[in-house]
């Protein structure tokens, strides 16, 4: 069986949904360090007037929780954030793929975990987009131990055969991999080479933007494809 073990990031880009769709079972890791700057709290669209950053302002003091302590603010993000992905995507082609997904995620309901946001977004577009992998939560598990043990214990625990990570986490992983072989656990890194492109608003062509972009520019049937990366060779 095949893990993806990461933790939840807002709006992710389509790089996210690529491991998702490659794995059996995701496990949204939250019961580690909230990390400031980073894509917990923020992403990038790509509107006619280029490239922009959604970032929920979450309090300073965070850095010192865990992902799923993260608590929202009370402040008009919710509104921002929606009247920017409205106001931005809703010239594209397929908007009416997206415009559902924005009134549930900014209207239908309140949010007071950062956590709680981040997973309900990516099972909801994931399941938009026709993926099948079942999704589980790292509190509901043992986490003993240093960093690296306590993530092999968690992959024993869900019954992984194999686990797939990103490729940044080569160099987090350097010099563990012994533990992965005791566990009988293969360890595998994905490739993000080989995406193709798509009708985007703003030139030159960037990967590296939410979800939302290729799902408003590209239709339903063709985003998975957009969201496979075939590396050359």
């Amino acid at each position: 069986m095949r893990v993806v073990v990461l933790q939840s990031n807002y709006l992710p880009w389509k790089g996210y949904f690529d491991l998702i769709q490659d794995a059996d079972v995701f496990v949204f890791y939250d019961e580690v360090q909230y990390t400031k700057n980073d894509w917990r709290n923020r992403n990038r669209i790509c509107s006619k007037n280029g490239v922009q950053w959604l970032t929920i302002p979450i309090s300073r003091d965070a850095v010192k929780l865990k992902i799923s302590e993260v608590r929202l603010p009370e402040t008009r993000w919710r509104e921002d954030h929606f009247q920017t992905l409205q106001d931005s995507y809703k010239p594209a082609r397929f908007f009416r793929q997206i415009e559902p997904l924005l009134h549930d995620f900014y209207k239908a309901r309140m949010w007071t975990q950062l956590s709680e946001l981040n997973r309900h977004c990516t099972e909801s577009i994931a399941r938009l987009l026709g993926i099948a992998t079942r999704f589980l939560d790292s509190k509901d598990f043992n986490l003993d131990g240093g960093r690296v043990e306590r993530l092999v214990s968690l992959l024993r625990q869900v019954g992984a055969t194999e686990y797939l990570s990103g490729p940044s986490a080569r160099a987090y992983l350097a010099g563990s991999e012994g533990l992965f072989e005791q566990a009988g656990i293969r360890l595998s890194f994905k490739s993000y080479e080989g995406y193709p492109e798509y009708p985007q608003f703003h030139a030159p062509f960037l990967h590296a933007v939410s979800i939302l972009d290729v799902l408003a520019n590209v239709e339903l049937a063709d985003c998975r494809r957009c969201i496979t990366a075939v590396p050359p060779g």
